[in-house]
């Protein structure tokens, strides 16, 4: 009986093909093992850069893996002596392009989770999230694509070259974007205002700024809808944020009383009122030093302003009820009168009197 070779059953050019997939598989599940194992063991670490080099570190090493196995392929093919008539594997070229795309997205994920980790740390960050993370990866992506088309040969010069002629007619195609953008761009500089204050646009609409993106602004107003403003006119236009520079402000309530009150109890009643009011109202501001200022001898009424402060803009309306409903529940108890106009009817006046005591014949 004849000994059957083993090139009869199994032909020689598989081996490299062979050896290639099973060297992958092997070196992905050990990446597999290895980044999981160092994942659970950094967990109960302080939070720092380790834990997220590894999750950004995931996908790019998977293609490093793949370009070494084509290396490795290439390698054996040669080895064995196998041409390849249809595919010309052993050109490097691919290998340097895996290899810059796998940087490229590591620097990619890696940038962007220091960025989502720190952006609760600063204000800056946190209010600009959207455009700050955007320009981030466009300036990531822009310069690895002029490094891939380098290395794969492309010049990239007459590329640098003619983008100063593209970009001019992309500028005055795409005028008004750009106008929106930078004027994003100016917001996060200047930071005039922040996701979360409260702000009073130009034409008097109110609200919250929901969010701060690379073309418009959000802003829920009271009603519970929501105006979406272009950076530009919002750059533009006159606006009052009444949470800068802080929440806090002075609430005054006009409140008048008659000419014969005495001055002084009245202003005495007032301030404990008002102390009282901003001590247990959850809104008012303990600390404050209220004040009251007498400015007006009025038609029936000496005016004067009581200063009060609030947490923030929008509780001002809480604890200027409260104040209102205690101080004309204590005047009446201290006597104290809160007048209303009153018009009198002189009939005597330039003998106006006769005109009325006419009868009719």
């Amino acid at each position: 009986m004849e000994l059957i070779e083993l090139s009869e059953i199994f032909p020689y050019w598989l081996v490299p093909w062979l050896v290639s997939a099973a060297s992958l598989c092997v070196m992905l599940i050990l990446k597999r093992v290895i980044l999981v194992r160092l994942e659970y063991t950094l967990a109960s670490d302080t939070p720092d850069g380790r834990q997220l080099l590894i999750r950004s570190a995931n996908t790019p090493l998977t293609m490093l893996i793949i370009a070494a196995n084509v290396l490795l392929l290439v390698y054996l093919l040669a080895e064995f002596q196998v041409a390849l008539d249809t595919i010309d594997i052993s050109n490097s070229l691919f290998t340097k392009a895996i290899l810059i795309i796998a940087i490229i997205l590591f620097t990619d994920r890696f940038t962007l989770g220091l960025f989502n980790r720190y952006t609760s740390q600063s204000e800056t960050l946190k209010n600009n999230r959207t455009l700050v993370k955007g320009t981030i990866r466009i300036i990531i992506y822009v310069i690895g694509l002029l490094v891939l088309l380098g290395t794969l040969g492309i010049s990239i010069t007459p590329i640098v070259a003619s983008l100063g002629i593209t970009s001019l007619a992309v500028a005055l195609a795409l005028q008004p974007t750009l106008e929106n953008f930078f004027s994003g761009l100016q917001q996060v500089m200047d930071k005039p205002i922040r996701v979360g204050d409260f702000i009073e646009l130009d034409f008097g609409e109110q609200g919250f700024v929901e969010k701060i993106g690379w073309r418009s602004t959000w802003i829920k107003m009271l009603p519970n809808n929501m105006v979406i403003m272009p950076n530009s006119k919002l750059s533009h236009s006159k606006l009052i944020n009444y949470f800068y520079p802080q929440k806090e402000l002075s609430v005054p309530v006009e409140v008048s009383v008659h000419y014969q009150s005495d001055l002084e109890q009245v202003e005495r009643v007032t301030l404990e009122v008002a102390r009282k009011i901003l001590k247990e109202h959850e809104w008012g501001v303990t600390e404050y030093q209220t004040f009251v200022l007498f400015h007006t001898f009025d038609n029936s009424s000496i005016n004067f302003t009581v200063m009060l402060r609030a947490k923030e803009y929008f509780n001002r309306f809480w604890v200027k009820s409260a104040f209102i409903k205690a101080l004309h529940k204590r005047y009446a108890e201290e006597g104290i009168s809160i007048p209303f106009p009153i018009t009198a009817i002189n009939l005597e006046q330039e003998d106006a009197g006769k005109f009325f005591s006419l009868k009719p014949e």
